[in-house]
């Protein structure tokens, strides 16, 4: 797919550009051991697991956003360099810090430095010959690094650091940009002005709304996937081994989308994802404590689902804005979706009770099912069987 926004990035911009990706998100698949941690050494509470996950991952959306508005285009390296340090101050002092609120505003000022080496990637990512395709092969990256973090993690035995050592690792992991800022692009033109912006449209907002309840609904499950374990009968020492498959099945669903995101229709995939989705959502629920074998099972199916699902939101996009206007919010939805479902879901958490977590995750697909269904109905009307989306490969 080449759009009018299409730059011919060098190899090394490109795989240095999905690496800082790889390290800004490397959060969201720690986040369960992490939360898990800060629970176990009673510095945040069960009631406050939400508002922290949702602070970082809604600082990181909304970073994005004001990354993409305020950030320099001719200064992609400074910034690399400069978010970098922040980060690594940020994790190292989130080891000082105690309580919901203070855990909550110290993981937001992680979540801007986040947001500000996503950014990066996203400017990349969006602009190249292959966005769509592309958008599989980092999140394959993404999650093949986040495993790979989370077994050493599971592994790992620091006793001098206690149950500190989630932060720390994440700490060295944040000054990686650090090495590879020079084979980041110099600069980057930025994209044509349109006298419309296409998200100003109902396709254009629907669009936008797949992704957002789409994670929504997995940010749901994920922030509360320690809690969700415990009630499970998952032993504590399987708990992180679990995780890791989790992540695992990311990387299977990823690399299956990269390459069916070029051949399958994004509105019926996605639509098939958002059904899957919520039945996994109401059978968490239903077998609840009934069998560690069959939640196993359902994490294996989330987690591959995860990933497989997210190419096409970029497909989606392009679909309705071939010039990319909208495709530049997905990250951002993506993200702000994974924030805000753990916030909704800690409304209505009471103790340790979790049960109806799964619920409020299969409701949030059924958005993503009814906001797709619109979309499709929009984005496809008036053209025939003959026409070539956007995103179809020319055969020339």
């Amino acid at each position: 797919m080449t759009t009018s926004a299409s730059i011919d990035f060098r190899f090394s911009e490109i795989t240095s550009a999905l690496v800082v990706g790889c390290v800004a998100l490397m959060v969201l698949g720690l986040q369960p051991a992490l939360l898990g941690d800060l629970i176990e050494q009673q510095r945040i509470s069960l009631e406050g697991v939400g508002l922290v996950a949702m602070g970082e991952i809604f600082a990181l959306g909304v970073g994005v956003v004001l990354a993409e508005k305020w950030l320099p285009l001719h200064r992609i390296r400074l910034v690399a360099v400069l978010s970098s340090l922040y980060l690594v101050a940020v994790n190292l002092l989130t080891l000082r810090v105690h309580g919901d609120l203070a855990c909550t505003a110290m993981r937001v000022a992680a979540g801007l430095g986040e947001a500000s080496l996503f950014w990066i990637t996203t400017v990349v990512l969006v602009r190249s010959r292959q966005p769509d395709r592309l958008s599989g092969i980092f999140l394959t990256m993404q999650t093949l690094a986040q495993a790979l973090v989370a077994l050493m993690l599971a592994r790992l035995t620091m006793p001098f650091l206690g149950g500190q050592k989630g932060f720390v690792v994440l700490a060295v992991i944040s000054a990686l940009p650090l090495l590879l800022a020079a084979r980041l692009p110099a600069t980057v033109p930025p994209h044509e002005e349109a006298t419309k912006p296409a998200v100003a449209t109902l396709r254009g907002f629907f669009s936008l709304l797949v992704p957002f309840a789409h994670l929504s609904a997995v940010g749901t499950i994920w922030a509360y996937f320690e809690p969700l374990e415990k009630a499970a009968g998952v032993a504590a020492s399987q708990a992180n081994l679990l995780v890791a498959l989790v992540l695992v099945m990311q990387i299977a669903g990823g690399g299956m989308a990269a390459v069916a995101v070029r051949h399958w229709r994004a509105p019926r995939v996605v639509a098939a994802s958002a059904v899957a989705f919520a039945a996994i959502g109401v059978l968490m629920h239903l077998l609840a404590g009934h069998s560690v074998l069959v939640f196993t099972a359902l994490c294996v199916a989330f987690g591959f689902l995860w990933l497989f699902q997210m190419p096409f939101h970029y497909r989606l996009a392009f679909d309705v804005d071939p010039q990319g206007r909208i495709a530049m919010l997905v990250p951002a939805a993506q993200l702000l979706g994974s924030g805000f479902g753990p916030l909704a879901a800690s409304f209505f958490v009471r103790g340790e009770n979790v049960q109806g977590i799964p619920l409020i995750a299969s409701g949030f697909a059924s958005c993503a099912l009814l906001a797709v269904i619109l979309v499709a109905s929009r984005v496809f009307q008036g053209t025939g069987r003959g026409r070539t989306s956007p995103c179809e490969e020319s055969p020339h």
